[in-house]
């Protein structure tokens, strides 16, 4: 289960994530409001944990954006905010839960697991996990589950980095994704890493996209899209698996030497 933690106080960030990590759950954090929204759209998160006190942007303002955008993802709010009229603001809102801080962290686990179980895509998945990846652009799918993804049914194989940039790549097909939004995806939560590091991951996978039928176009200044490219077209997933590489939703050090020149966005 992957969960998006919106919290902005670090310690508060790091309690959580250590917890929830080490009872299997995938943590993506985010602390600051005005890259939240940003953030939920690269990373499909299953439930998001949202706090109310954030920088740039408050939580309600960011849930309101959520739900205005099409992100039916069940939020729980964690916050200090906790009268009566606080929770009933926060339901009204799009909230599927409420939980007043401080709480304790064996019923945050229960609540979160309590809505994974009411998820629609949970009992579809179960009944017919291929049905359930998403439809996407060219042949191209993501098994909301694993993170993993298919070309016309045939799992590529790509290293960790490519796959999440190609996954948020395929949220908006035919359509620029700016750098920022991709570096979010790709390098959640790693401050030490450049923005320049997204340019050797797209130099990849645009070597991995060969006869898939699918060019990853630059567009400088604007970021990077997906665009249809019959002259591109070969043997699919098996072109993409040359290098041997597993498909995973998670990361990894794949970072080569570095792209040729030119290839900036």
């Amino acid at each position: 289960m992957k969960v998006l933690l919106i919290e902005d106080d670090p310690a508060m960030q790091a309690t959580l994530q250590r917890t929830l990590e080490r009872r299997g759950m995938q943590v993506v954090c985010c602390g600051d409001g005005a890259r939240a929204l940003d953030r939920w759209q690269a990373t499909l998160p299953d439930i998001v944990l949202l706090d109310l006190s954030l920088p740039g942007r408050d939580g309600l303002q960011v849930l309101e954006d959520a739900r205005a955008a099409g992100l039916v993802t069940p939020v729980m709010i964690l916050t200090a905010r906790g009268t009566i009229g606080d929770r009933i603001i926060g339901l009204n809102t799009g909230a599927d839960d409420y939980l007043p801080k401080p709480f304790d962290l064996d019923e945050l686990e229960a609540r979160i697991r309590a809505m994974s179980r009411r998820l629609p895509a949970a009992a579809l998945r179960e009944a017919n996990p291929l049905q359930t990846r998403t439809p996407s652009f060219c042949g191209l799918q993501v098994d909301p589950e694993s993170g993993a993804v298919y070309l016309r049914q045939e799992a590529m194989e790509l290293a960790p980095r490519e796959a999440a940039m190609l996954r948020a790549l395929l949220q908006r097909p035919g359509h620029a994704v700016t750098k920022e939004r991709l570096f979010d995806a790709i390098f959640p939560g790693q401050t030490e890493v450049q923005l320049e590091a997204v340019e050797v991951v797209a130099y990849r996978l645009r070597k991995r996209m060969t006869g898939t039928g699918v060019a990853l176009v630059t567009l400088r200044g604007l970021g990077y899209l997906l665009r249809a490219d019959p002259s591109n077209q070969g043997n699919g997933a098996g072109n993409a698996a040359g290098n041997g590489i597993a498909n995973s939703a998670g990361s990894g050090n794949d970072t080569p030497a570095g792209p040729p020149t030119g290839r900036s966005a």
